[in-house]
């Protein structure tokens, strides 16, 4: 045995295995391992994405979320507003009507007031008539209406 040979043809069969490994072997490791690479790539660039809108989202949660308690206090401010109308319009349709009660019974007062006065000069009016009628009657003389008459009578004639 030749050590040369051994060297040489270990040499040949070294580079025939590497010339082998370089043509057909390396090609698909290489595709493989720049797929996974891509595939890793497009993985961590999606999670950036995913990131990237759910800040996004967030931010845009919180803007709604913002405008929608500002509405929410819009309303009820004009709520608030609506009821103090509502209670001011009560409070001067309850005046308007309590003023109209009170001329109603003011007017009721005036004429009740009228009726006691006229039934009062009525029944005065009554009394002295009947006072003037007994006073009339005491004092009324029948001979001196008699000659009261007659010179009258005479007087005229």
């Amino acid at each position: 045995m030749n050590i040369n040979f051994t060297l040489i043809s270990q040499a040949v069969a070294f580079s025939v295995f590497i010339w082998f490994t370089v043509k057909f072997v390396w090609p698909p490791l290489l595709r493989a391992i720049e797929e996974r690479q891509k595939t890793i790539a497009d993985g961590l660039a999606a999670g950036e994405r995913g990131r990237h809108e759910l800040e996004l989202a967030s931010q845009r949660s919180s803007d709604v979320l913002k405008e929608a308690k500002q509405r929410a206090s819009e309303i009820i401010l004009q709520a608030e507003k609506r009821a103090s109308e509502i209670v001011e319009e009560s409070k001067r349709t309850a005046k308007e009507d309590g003023d109209r009660i009170i001329l109603g019974a003011k007017a009721d007062i005036e004429h009740e007031v009228f009726s006691a006065k006229e039934a009062l000069r009525q029944h005065v009016a009554e009394l002295a008539v009947a006072g003037a009628a007994k006073i009339l009657r005491r004092e009324v003389d029948a001979k001196a209406h008699a000659d009261m008459l007659a010179s009258i009578g005479e007087d005229l004639k």
